[in-house]
């Protein structure tokens, strides 16, 4: 192995407390020695572990719980523009070449942060324009080597930057989102929409429902279909212009994007009815009518960021799903998501069992899916790997 300091390099280097015994690019400040001359948030290190040897290069922030964040563990490979081009062009080729994405669309994750080798760095690409999401220091501090590699993957496309606050308080940095650009007009399997980024909503499309929304579309025909959270409308617009669905209606709580799934309905010439309504409500009043529904969607929000409220989470996704079971009609078909990274698939499972036992309802599971291979996500690295989606069938 390399011994300390690399004479080629005049890199910060940075000691771990522990021997590096694991290939994981998480490396958290407990096991961190602080430096003496302490590196700026989001600069590239030399990392050595406590036996001497040198073990890793990457991005370090001693003001995040996540203190390093290993790029490469190749003591020849550099950190610097043509790193960024390589891992860039290499993810580009896996979407274009390997998955054949824009044979059915031109929205696709681009960079899936630790799935593509680029810690804390996430980049959808929506025709055109391209949604560039910074989870850390060191992707918001080297972004001019992150958009030359993008300028040259995508030429003349445009640009749309920006960092969720609770990121940037814990990253500790500082960066303010230029005005929203126009919406992007997408298609995606023949079908239309609007991708709008800085409506609130992440990058502005769920890309990663889409092989979820087209799998759907084979139990919606002549069916009556209920999307809960529709977000945008992707799975009622599915559902209806796609599945031939005989009645859609979709419900949301924000206003706002209920304006946005409407304008991609008439995109698509598709007749929904969108309803601004908190869920809870909406379908205790719908059970108590009788009605019932032959296909229902429900796809919340993620539920938390926090590990202590992994619990509070499952027993509110335990609550909507047992009512979401209670409005589907027997032998109805349920597709419920969690995209809450937390909560595993195991945990997902078991809370599905718990609800169908509360519904009174038995629930055979046809699917368990997740995101595309658009976001792909390493053996090694299972936070990166968050979207659950199962198709049940409810009698």
């Amino acid at each position: 192995m390399t011994t300390a300091r690399p004479a080629h390099t005049d890199l910060p280097v940075v000691h771990l407390k522990i021997e590096r015994r694991s290939n994981h690019p998480w490396i958290f400040q407990k096991m961190v020695e602080k430096p003496v001359a302490k590196p700026k948030p989001g600069s590239i290190v030399e990392i050595v572990d406590n036996t001497g040897h040198w073990v890793a290069r990457g991005f370090y922030n001693g003001h995040s719980r996540i203190a390093l964040r290993v790029l490469t563990e190749d003591f020849e490979e550099t950190i610097d523009e043509a790193f960024f081009l390589k891992k860039i062009r290499a993810a580009v080729a896996l979407r274009r070449d390997m998955l054949r994405l824009d044979e059915v669309t031109d929205a696709w994750r681009v960079v899936h942060s630790e799935g593509d080798g680029l810690s804390g760095l996430v980049v959808d690409r929506y025709g055109d324009l391209l949604v560039v999401e910074f989870f850390s220091a060191g992707a918001f501090r080297h972004r001019e080597w992150i958009y030359n590699a993008l300028k040259e993957c995508f030429p003349g496309c445009r640009f749309y930057s920006f960092a969720e606050e609770h990121v940037q308080k814990q990253e500790s940095f500082d960066f303010r989102a230029p005005e929203a650009p126009a919406p992007s007009v997408i298609t995606e399997y023949g079908l239309k929409f609007r991708a709008s980024p800085g409506s609130g909503h992440k990058t502005g499309f769920f890309a990663d429902q889409r092989d979820n929304r087209e799998f759907l579309t084979r139990f919606t025909k002549g069916k009556r279909v209920l999307d809960i959270c529709c977000n945008s409308g992707g799975f009622a617009i599915y559902a209806k212009a796609r599945g031939e669905a005989e009645e859609v209606i979709g419900i949301d709580l924000d206003e706002g994007i209920l304006e946005i799934a409407e304008k991609n309905a008439r995109l698509n010439n598709a007749k929904i009815k969108f309803v601004q309504a908190d869920l809870f409500p909406y379908l205790r009043d719908a059970q108590a009518r009788g009605e019932q529904f032959d296909v229902v969607i429900l796809d919340p929000a993620k539920l938390t960021r926090d590990r202590d409220e992994v619990i509070t989470a499952l027993k509110k996704y335990n609550d909507m799903n047992k009512l979401a079971m209670q409005v589907t009609a027997p032998g109805g078909i349920l597709l419920t998501c969690s995209c809450t990274g937390l909560v595993s698939e195991e945990e997902f499972l078991d809370m599905i069992r718990r609800a169908a036992f509360y519904a009174g309802r038995t629930v055979q599971i046809l699917k368990v899916s997740g995101a595309g291979g658009d976001h792909p996500f390493m053996a090694h690295v299972k936070e990166s790997r968050y979207l659950k989606a199962v198709f049940c069938r409810v009698d």
